[in-house]
């Protein structure tokens, strides 16, 4: 009782605001910035639902986070539904179902595969266990934001290679993979690429991969991020590191259930690599970092191929449909083998962008890549498209 008598008499503490806390962080914390997701969609929902209901807008067009638009396999929903009664249970710890089934899709050993709260938590803990200071992290500059933030928290030097130019003739602003082979050097611990990549949506082959492989340093781990692999189309020939991984022990991949399987609200991805390294990274790992329901709708989803097909199916084809309608808007469209599309508006760009997101049509600003006069817009359904396209008329003619 005395003690508790004395510290109510204690003299209160000043009020402690963001910068002391950052000063007692560590290094890499200290220059970090925070994700930005682009916009408060829950906001947005709460906003424009009220507003539907008053007769002043119809409904919100979400083409910000590359969401799927067809929604999960209803193989996975039913699943979940499945996994209600147990939610007093903790998840198997080490997903052994899901592995199995990812191992039997993949053709590789269960050793080989490592689970995750999505594809950004394994891309964050790659630099955390392989990465710190004094080591130096390749990526291209308009690669995943995620490879920034990773580099920075493990406190680790950015080394940023100039992707290819707005006028190459076949992937403007692509990953210029002769130049990230010159960038390593003996500090070079990790190497970020992604393919196809988010946010410029555009891939290379299988050959200028092989080639890139040849030139990096064996002790060098390769990191190819394959969030949207699902995607590309056949006779595209982007390339994924699956066929190099058992002649290349330091390459790894990361793929996510967010993307084309449509479950992006259950946080999944995984990453597959040598055995050593999964065991490492294993180490790191938090227990039950992926959920029940999670787990067992993601099993259900590999199972459903033709859902799988029906969502990339359409996407390719309203990813075509609305590339034409944009370029025939006047509007510079970069290719993609994703389910979005980056466009270029130019000097008016901020403008638009808050025009159509006032009247309901939320796309993601690109300003944090380095690129104002960008906006990245998801491939809707065919509605969605619609929408997008005749709101975007009405701002730009305003």
């Amino acid at each position: 009782m005395n003690a508790v008598r004395d510290a109510d008499h204690q003299p209160a503490q000043p009020a402690r605001d963001e910068a002391w806390f950052a000063a007692r962080a560590s290094r890499g914390v200290q220059g970090l910035k925070a994700y930005d997701p682009g916009h408060d969609l829950v906001a947005f929902r709460r906003k424009f639902g009220a507003g539907a209901a008053e007769g002043s807008v119809t409904h919100l067009v979400e083409l910000g986070s590359n969401e799927n638009p067809y929604g999960a396999s209803p193989l996975a929903r039913a699943a979940i539904v499945d996994q209600l009664q147990s939610l007093h249970r903790y998840p198997d710890p080490l997903g052994a179902d899901l592995k199995r089934a990812l191992a039997g899709r993949h053709g590789v050993d269960t050793k080989q595969i490592l689970l995750g709260n999505g594809s950004h938590e394994l891309l964050m803990q790659l630099a955390q266990v392989f990465a710190g200071p004094g080591d130096d992290v390749v990526f291209s500059r308009y690669g995943f934001a995620v490879f920034a933030l990773a580099t920075q928290a493990a406190g680790a030097n950015r080394v940023v290679v100039d992707a290819l130019p707005e006028d190459h003739p076949h992937m403007p602003l692509g990953h210029d993979l002769d130049a990230i082979a010159a960038s390593i050097t003996p500090a070079t611990k990790l190497v970020y690429l992604a393919n196809p990549n988010n946010p410029t949506g555009t891939w290379f082959g299988r050959e200028a991969f092989a080639r890139f492989m040849a030139k990096v340093p064996g002790e060098v781990i390769v990191v190819m991020d394959e969030a949207y692999a699902e995607m590309a189309d056949a006779e595209a020939d982007a390339a994924t590191a699956l066929p190099l991984l058992q002649t290349h022990s330091n390459l790894v991949l990361t793929r996510t259930f967010s993307k084309a399987y449509g479950l992006a609200g259950l946080r999944v991805g995984y990453l597959i690599g040598a055995p050593g390294l999964v065991a490492v990274m294993e180490r790191l790992r938090e227990s039950f970092n992926v959920n029940g329901p999670a787990l067992a709708a993601c099993e259900a989803a590999l199972g459903d191929l033709d859902h799988l097909q029906h969502s990339c199916t359409r996407n390719a084809e309203q990813r075509a449909a609305l590339a034409q309608a944009l370029e025939q808007r006047g509007l510079r469209v970069y290719p993609s083998q994703t389910n979005f599309l980056l466009v270029r508006f130019g000097p008016d760009t901020a403008r638009i962008e808050a025009d159509l997101a006032a009247r309901g049509v939320v796309l993601r600003p690109m300003g944090g890549y380095g690129l104002p006069e960008y906006l990245r817009i998801t491939v809707g359904s065919a509605d969605e498209n619609r929408r997008l396209l005749a709101v975007l008329d009405e701002v730009r003619s305003a």
